[in-house]
C-alpha cells in the first residue's frame, strides 16, 4: 500500500548551503524533510565567504540569525586598492550607517561556520533526516510524488524534490543538461593563521587588490584569529571545471607585476586548493513537475560579486515564503518561486561575469575603473549597492 502524498517528506538532493537553507524552509511550513547528501558525512569544506545584509535577512528567515551572528567578524568597511601601484581606488564604510541603509551588517565567516550553523539549526527542528553516502542518479514523477534512484538502485519516494546538488547537479543535467562555460579562470583559497599573516595587512575589512588578469583578497576569520587569502588569475592552459591541490610555483608565476605589499599575500600559505572556475547560461525555467532547482544547480556563478552562498540562502527563503502564500499547494509553490529568482539570479551570474572584467582591467580600462570609484561617497556604493543588498523576506516573491 503506497504511503499518501500529504503524508511523504520532501527531499532534499544536497546537504551544502543551499540544501540546510531549504530543509529549514520547508519545515518552517510544516513539511518533513530528507536530505540526500552523497559524501560519508554532513560538513563543508573550502574557506572564508562574504556576508551581505541580504544573507542576515535570510539567516533571520531561517531561524538561525543569532547562530550564523556569533560566528561571524563584523568588517569595518570593504576596501580596493590597485595591485600594481597600491593607489585606493574605492573604500565602502560597513559601520552604522550601512547597517541602517540595509536593515543589516556585512561580515565574513567560514563556510564551515555557515554550514555549522544551518546543520545545528536543522538538527534541532527534528523534521530533518540525514542520508548520506547517497548519490542521486535518477529522478521520476508522477502526478502525486517524486522518487528518487540513488546510486544503489534505492527509491527514495517524496512529495517534492529540491535539488540543491551543487553547480554539476545531476538534476539539473536530466531536465536541462545544458553544458558548463568554463571561465579559464583559476582560484586559489587558502586559511593563515593571524601569527603568519602580514602585521600591515591585518585590517578589519574585505580587502581587494585588483590587477591586470588578476587579483587578490583577503579578510580575518574566526575572530581575526585566521585570515582568509584567496587568488584568482587567467590561465595560460586549457581548464576543466573541478577543484585540486594547488602548486605554490604556479600561483607565484601569475604574479609577477603586483607590487610587493599585495605580492606577500601568495607567499603565506603552506598548501592551496585550485578551483578552475564555470558558471553557466542563466535559464528561466527551473521547476519541472515537483521537481525543482536551487543554489548552485539553479545558477551556478563565479565568484565576483561574492554572492553564491547568499543567493542560496535567498532561494531558500523564497521557496518557503511561495508555499506559504500558496498554502504549500506545491507545483503553484514552485511556479512562483521560480518567476520570482529566475532574473534576480541571473543579473547576479552576469553581473559576475563583467565584474571579473572590470577587476582584472589593462590598460586604459584600468585607468577609467580607477577614476570611476576614486573619491566616490559612501551614499553613491549604498545606492549602486541598493538592488542587491535590499532583498528581505517581505519584498522576496514576485510581484
Amino acid at each position: 500500500m503506497s504511503t499518501p502524498t500529504s503524508e511523504l517528506p520532501i527531499l532534499v538532493a544536497g546537504g551544502g548551503i543551499g540544501g540546510l537553507a531549504a530543509a529549514l524552509a520547508l519545515v518552517r511550513q510544516g513539511f518533513r524533510v530528507v536530505v540526500l547528501e552523497q559524501a560519508p558525512e554532513i560538513g563543508e569544506i573550502g574557506a572564508g565567504i562574504q556576508l551581505g545584509p541580504n544573507a542576515f535577512h535570510a539567516f533571520d528567515a531561517l531561524g538561525v540569525g543569532e547562530k550564523a551572528r556569533g560566528r561571524a567578524v563584523y568588517t569595518d568597511e570593504m576596501v580596493m586598492h590597485d595591485a600594481i601601484d597600491e593607489t585606493l581606488v574605492g573604500r565602502i564604510p560597513t559601520g552604522d550607517a550601512f547597517r541602517k541603509r540595509f536593515g543589516n551588517p556585512y561580515a565574513v565567516i567560514h563556510r564551515v561556520d555557515i554550514h555549522l550553523s544551518l546543520l545545528e539549526g536543522a538538527r534541532e527542528t527534528g523534521r530533518v533526516e540525514f542520508l548520506t553516502s547517497t548519490r542521486v542518479e535518477r529522478v521520476e514523477q508522477d502526478a502525486d510524488s517524486v522518487t528518487v534512484y540513488d546510486q544503489h538502485g534505492v527509491a527514495h519516494r517524496g512529495a517534492a524534490l529540491i535539488a540543491a546538488d551543487g553547480g554539476k547537479s545531476v538534476v539539473r543535467a536530466q531536465y536541462v543538461n545544458d553544458p558548463p562555460r568554463v571561465t579559464g579562470h583559476v582560484v586559489y583559497r587558502s586559511v593563515v593563521e593571524k601569527k603568519d599573516f602580514p602585521k600591515d595587512l591585518q585590517w578589519n575589512a574585505a580587502s581587494i587588490w585588483v590587477g591586470p588578469n588578476c587579483h587578490l583578497v583577503h579578510y580575518p576569520l574566526r575572530g581575526g584569529e585566521q585570515y582568509n587569502v584567496v587568488v584568482t588569475f587567467h590561465s595560460r592552459n586549457k581548464e576543466e571545471w573541478g577543484v585540486t591541490e594547488g602548486s605554490k610555483e604556479e600561483v607565484q608565476s601569475y604574479f609577477q607585476e603586483v607590487c610587493p605589499k599585495a605580492r606577500q599575500l601568495i607567499d603565506l600559505p603552506k598548501s592551496w586548493k585550485r578551483w578552475a572556475t564555470a558558471d553557466r547560461e542563466p535559464i528561466a525555467q527551473w521547476s519541472f513537475g515537483r521537481a525543482t532547482l536551487l543554489g548552485d544547480a539553479a545558477h551556478p556563478t563565479t565568484q565576483y560579486m561574492a554572492q553564491g552562498a547568499c543567493m542560496a540562502l535567498e532561494d531558500a527563503v523564497t521557496l518557503g515564503e511561495a508555499l506559504r502564500v500558496n498554502h504549500n499547494d506545491i507545483t503553484k509553490a514552485f511556479d512562483l518561486y521560480q518567476r520570482s529568482r529566475t532574473t534576480r539570479t541571473a543579473r547576479i551570474v552576469l553581473s559576475g561575469r563583467e565584474m571579473g572584467r572590470i577587476y582584472h582591467a589593462k590598460g586604459m580600462e584600468r585607468a577609467i575603473r580607477n577614476s570611476m570609484w576614486q573619491g566616490r561617497s559612501p551614499e553613491r556604493f549604498y545606492d549602486a549597492l541598493d538592488w542587491l543588498y535590499g532583498w528581505n523576506v517581505g519584498n522576496c516573491l514576485a510581484p
